[in-house]
């Protein structure tokens, strides 16, 4: 089992598409690589059952779990919604990440990578 090359990275802004937490946007905390999944702040909720230990005191904790990667899209301010990207190599040489919705934002082309 290889590595899987996901189109979101740590810190970006994403928003859900399928699942309990359909609609909601949060940042990404995590991403593995290796399972094609991502942990978002705040989204997709667990309780834990923790042991005490010297740190902490143990018992139920809420924690973040992990989404897979394809339930997630790069959220576009611009856009005000999810949206799907394209790679494109600008004259500076390195690669960017652009807004390409298929229909609204197909002008939009709005850099997501600063």
């Amino acid at each position: 089992m290889g590595v899987t090359v996901t189109h979101v990275k740590k810190n970006d802004v994403v928003q859900v598409m399928v699942g309990k937490e359909r609609g909601k946007i949060g940042k990404v905390l995590r991403v593995n690589q290796k399972r094609g999944r991502v942990l978002v702040e705040k989204l997709n909720m667990i309780k834990k059952h923790t042991k005490p230990t010297q740190k902490s005191a143990g018992g139920i904790v809420e924690v973040e779990g992990l989404i897979s990667a394809s339930n997630v899209l790069l959220y576009c301010d611009k856009c005000s919604s999810g949206v799907r990207t394209s790679r494109k190599a600008p004259e500076t040489g390195k690669n960017v990440r652009v807004c390409k919705k298929v229909r609204v934002c197909r002008e939009c082309k709005t850099q997501l990578d600063k």
